[in-house]
């Protein structure tokens, strides 16, 4: 028995806005039967005391630590400054009146 039916993967088709033919609605039904047997395998498998899990690694955060630093003089930040007034960048308006 099937798994799934050539309707359903014409509609899924549909979904995804593909044009497929007979043919390859046959064929796209046969290869999906047989990807979900396989998937289906792991049914069988006792997952009784198996944790669950989100990551098959043991990963930790490795960010480092927020410190607050320094940052630049103003001075050195707007000496390649295009233009500069009052101790800021400036910049051409973008805003229409």
């Amino acid at each position: 028995m099937s798994r799934i039916s050539t309707e359903q993967v014409k509609h899924v088709a549909n979904l995804a806005r593909l044009a497929i033919t007979e043919e390859e609605a046959e064929k796209f039904t046969k290869q999906l039967d047989s990807i979900i047997a396989f998937a289906e395998q792991l049914n069988e498998l006792d997952t009784e005391n198996v944790q669950p899990t989100y990551h098959v690694l043991d990963m930790k955060n490795v960010l480092r630590e927020d410190i607050p630093k320094p940052g630049l003089p103003q001075e050195e930040v707007l000496k390649n400054a295009p233009e500069h007034k009052n101790g800021q960048f400036k910049v051409p308006s973008i805003l229409a009146e």
